[in-house]
């Protein structure tokens, strides 16, 4: 969603999450924490080349072999809109671009899914206007999909439109799962999860498995974020909280959380995962009306493992920020990760995490650029 921005939230705001248990839902109890004081504003390590109408989501690709030819692909939301693929120095590479999307709005990056017996990653979008899905493989772009990655089939006209999207990979058999938003739904079955997986002729099919995810019905859903060593997805209800459920379809459709209920300027928007190790770090959810990131703790405690404390605000210099993306891999100009986040003059904004961080968050180690340089598994 998108307005002007308004003015700055109030210092003194109190972080409460409800604690609710019904028959089929256990929400988690955060204790409240006085609102830390938001930071000087934290300017950008690189500004992107601007995108022709209206950035939107960003997703970053760790190159496997060269961490240092990694790409950031974004979204370029308009009835004639695209991805738009960009080096580390912000340089957009036009060979990459794909023209002709109908509204994409939110991207995200799968690695290592078997498609004609080779290990493939790939990027995946939701194309509002055309009630889809597009694939394309990473790094040349090339189409996975043959356009048929339709999604809520059967659903009302208006509930079909597809906005946030994001990966889980399952541990235990490796199976590869998009779990999808949309503009407007009913308020339980909101999200659809769906496993994807090689069509037979070396494309991509999407097969429902899940249908879960509460809206409120205030605003809308859009971003989405997996935790794949933690098991845990988590949704931003914009005007509301963060939820968190179970990624995995097979540990059924309890909400396990309800966070960052106060505080927000208004909309609560992108999320991000930082890892500092396999089971520790931060969530950076975007108070998009007062261009800055609430950062909670991304691990609970054995009394409360679904508590996500408020440690930190921070400005910073991306405007209304809507989607955002985030990798604890060393990379050039990042040591300890890389951050980016979509502001309004069309273009992406690169941020160190040390810059995130001060004195107040861990890092995670910085590590070379030489052969695997992720600390954990680099999705979302």
């Amino acid at each position: 969603m998108r307005f002007s921005p308004t003015s700055l939230l109030s210092l003194a705001g109190r972080l409460a999450t409800a604690a609710l248990l019904t028959q089929c839902h256990s929400v988690a109890t955060t204790a409240s924490l006085t609102q830390p004081a938001p930071s000087a504003v934290v300017q950008p390590v690189v500004v992107t080349d601007p995108v022709p109408h209206d950035t939107d989501d960003p997703a970053i690709w760790i190159n496997p072999t060269d961490p240092a030819r990694s790409l950031i692909v974004g979204t370029d939301k308009d009835a004639d809109g695209g991805l738009y693929v960009f080096d580390l120095h912000g340089k957009m590479l036009p060979g990459k671009t794909v023209h002709n999307l109908r509204r994409p709005n939110n991207v995200d990056i799968a690695y290592g899914l078997k498609l004609s017996g080779q290990l493939t990653d790939f990027a995946l979008a939701t194309e509002r206007e055309q009630f889809r899905l597009r694939a394309f493989r990473l790094p040349d772009m090339q189409p996975l999909d043959l356009g048929n990655l339709a999604v809520f089939v059967g659903e009302p006209l208006a509930e079909r439109l597809p906005m946030g999207i994001a990966f889980y990979t399952r541990p235990t058999d490796g199976a590869l799962f998009a779990i999808v938003g949309r503009k407007v739904g009913p308020r339980e079955g909101y999200l659809w999860q769906y496993q994807l997986s090689d069509d037979g002729t070396g494309h991509i099919k999407a097969t429902v498995v899940r249908k879960f995810g509460k809206w409120s019905g205030k605003k809308e859903i859009e971003s989405i974020a997996v935790d794949n060593e933690l098991g845990y997805v988590y949704y931003s209800d914009e005007g509301v909280g963060v939820r968190q459920y179970f990624a995995d379809p097979a540990k059924g459709d309890v909400e396990l959380a309800l966070f960052a209920t106060t505080g927000f300027t208004e909309d609560h928007e992108g999320i991000s995962i930082y890892k500092t190790g396999p089971q520790t770090g931060y969530l950076l959810v975007s108070d998009q009306g007062a261009n800055q990131f609430h950062i909670f703790r991304r691990e609970g405690t054995p009394a409360q493992p679904y508590s996500h404390p408020l440690l930190k605000v921070v400005r910073v210099a991306a405007q209304v920020s809507d989607g955002s993306d985030m990798t604890n891999t060393a990379l050039p100009g990042f040591p300890h990760g890389l951050f980016v986040a979509m502001s309004t003059d069309r273009t992406f904004h690169y941020y160190r995490w040390e810059d995130l961080a001060g004195k107040e968050l861990a890092r995670s180690p910085e590590i070379g650029h030489e052969g695997t340089a992720t600390l954990v598994s680099p999705g979302k």
